[in-house]
């Protein structure tokens, strides 16, 4: 096991912990029905249960492939290949998804630059292509002879044009630079507050308020390619009602199925590195006590760096209506 700093918070799982983690696990043997596997985590490899998965119980697909690029996960390794073959190898399974989604399902599709062209081809083939939402992810420490990759991508998809969007649930506070105000003086499309002035404002396709999982969030694992929760909750909470099934056939360190259960989302997903499985396990469990989401709070998505103002923020009107409250 790595030997950790102490104020590392990366979650660890412990030897004595890992089977009864592992018996938190499914594998599929027949055909099931939404029911058997709400709440489930699938160790198995997708080939070999995407056929027994039912028919259209999907509201929301997520999901986040391995890239084409060399990549090791656990035991496994991804080789790159020539991109007709990537291509091939997407279309391989997502044909066969595609006839567990409802008509009125979205899903989103996670991916890098090299690999955005492939993965929007096949998207087109099966589906209606909405957007590419394109996030900051900063990390590493730069390139000397290119430009630092600092960017992926995720296509946005319906299966028809029946679907749901929640653009009120994505909003994102921000704080006032220009804080006009009415000739009244009261503040114009923003809100005044005890840690300062913000604003809702709406969510673009670009998205530069996402923090990459790092040692000292509760979140952070040892999973090569975890994605923050903060940013699979804007999907989530985009494009779906509670109590919807969210599903996600590549769940790596369970961050889809996480934020679903933490968001009152029913859920479930197919992993088949076992040393995953636990990892999510236990961050299922975690999450029983737990359903803070680092960058979400009070019903708003925050700026990077904005945890003390989200803890102090109060308006004024909330303040005058709570004077005198506590007082002897």
């Amino acid at each position: 096991m790595k030997e950790r700093a102490p104020r590392n918070r990366t979650l660890i799982v412990h030897e004595d912990e890992k089977m009864a983690l592992m018996s938190q696990t499914v594998s599929l043997k027949a055909p099931c029905t939404p029911e058997e596997i709400d709440g489930k985590l699938i160790h198995q490899d997708l080939f070999a249960c995407v056929d027994l998965l039912p028919d259209q119980f999907i509201d929301l697909l997520i999901i986040d492939p391995p890239y084409n690029l060399n990549k090791k996960f656990g035991n496994s390794k991804f080789s790159k290949t020539s991109s007709d073959a990537y291509e091939d190898w997407l279309d391989s399974w997502m044909a066969k998804l595609k006839r567990c989604l409802k008509k009125s399902a979205s899903l989103y599709v996670c991916c890098d630059w090299q690999s955005s062209k492939s993965v929007q081809t096949v998207l087109e083939k099966h589906f209606i292509v909405r957007n590419r939402i394109t996030w900051e992810r900063e990390k590493g420490r730069g390139a000397n002879s290119n430009w630092k990759n600092c960017s992926e991508d995720i296509w946005f998809c319906t299966v028809s044009n029946d679907y749901f969007f929640n653009v009120e649930a994505v909003k994102l506070k921000r704080k006032v630079i220009a804080p006009y105000r009415h000739s009244s003086g009261e503040p114009k499309d923003w809100e005044e507050t005890s840690s300062g002035n913000y604003r809702l404002t709406h969510p673009s396709n670009l998205w530069t308020d996402i923090s990459i999982p790092f040692w000292s969030m509760p979140e952070n694992t040892d999973h090569p390619t975890q994605k923050p929760e903060k940013l699979i909750a804007k999907l989530i909470l985009a494009s779906s009602n509670p109590n919807d099934f969210v599903f996600d056939p590549f769940f790596g360190s369970g961050t889809t199925c996480v934020v679903a259960k933490k968001l009152n989302r029913k859920f479930s997903g197919i992993e088949q590195e076992p040393d995953y499985c636990q990892m999510a396990a236990k961050r299922l469990n975690r999450a029983e006590s737990d359903d803070t989401i680092q960058g979400y709070h009070d019903g708003y998505f925050w700026e990077r760096n904005s945890l003390a103002d989200q803890k102090q923020v109060t308006t004024k009107k909330e303040q005058k209506n709570f004077a005198g409250l506590f007082d002897d």
